[in-house]
């Protein structure tokens, strides 16, 4: 997925912190409220460029992982007080726990049962007990819809970005569905150039999801926020119950 690397260094004009404070203001006491006690570290899992971290972190001790290194640049020039970890989210151990493991948009990239066991496997294993889980997946599968949606900024420098997104699912049958980019980005000079990418993403009923979340541990429930996503969120209260990879 070239938007996370080759293209990376314009995640700024595609997807800013200012696009996040709605998003961070509904989201922001289920991460508080998760816990046994008021929770002081968060470890964000597929973090990205930290957009939507840059709001968490006035409020907690946040730890942000994600595979690209270039993303991670991008989020520690917008939240050098943060500490950044390059890891999968499939696989990642650190050898501690914190009070609240954060999972958003990054786990659409989990594209069968298999990877979003395991993720939920890494979440559990960093998650004290008593502590809780949050994870906001784009969709599910009961709210799944093809859209087309178009944004970008312009930068101080004399850059700007423009995107279309276009997402349908060509067999609802299965874990998947294909989304499109298009970009426009206008160099500082002025000069324009067209580029784009191509990224499969994974949607789970929402019943899955619970069943998957309980068995790693958490005792989990959902509610649909505003954008008609479901959060889920639960605290993690016993040892997982199943085995992750079967």
């Amino acid at each position: 997925m070239r938007t996370y690397r080759e293209l990376a260094e314009w995640w700024p004009l595609f997807s800013p912190p200012s696009h996040y404070v709605e998003e961070a203001e509904d989201l922001l006491p289920t991460v508080l409220a998760v816990a046994d006690r008021a929770p002081q570290t968060v470890l964000e899992l597929g973090a990205g460029g930290g957009s939507l971290a840059y709001h968490f972190k006035p409020h907690l001790k946040l730890t942000l992982s994600d595979l690209s290194p270039e993303m991670l640049a991008n989020s520690e020039r917008v939240n050098p007080e943060c500490e950044h970890l390059v890891g999968d989210m499939r696989s990642l151990d650190l050898g501690r726990t914190f009070d609240v493991v954060f999972i958003h948009d990054a786990i659409m990239y989990a594209t069968d049962e298999a990877s979003l066991r395991a993720t939920l496997a890494t979440a559990a294993r960093h998650c004290r007990v008593g502590g809780g889980i949050v994870a906001v997946p784009d969709c599910v599968r009961e709210t799944y819809r093809p859209e087309t949606a178009c944004g970008g900024e312009d930068g101080p420098d004399g850059r700007a970005l423009r995107y279309l997104h276009w997402s349908w699912d060509p067999d609802p049958g299965d874990t998947t569905f294909e989304v499109t980019y298009a970009f426009l980005l206008r160099d500082a000079d002025g000069r324009v150039r067209v580029d784009s990418d191509r990224h499969v993403e994974g949607v789970f009923p929402r019943a899955a999801w619970l069943e998957w979340l309980r068995g790693a541990g958490f005792d989990a429930t959902s509610r649909i926020d505003r954008w008609d996503r479901d959060v889920f969120s639960g605290r993690k209260s016993n040892t997982p119950t199943l085995d992750p990879s079967a």
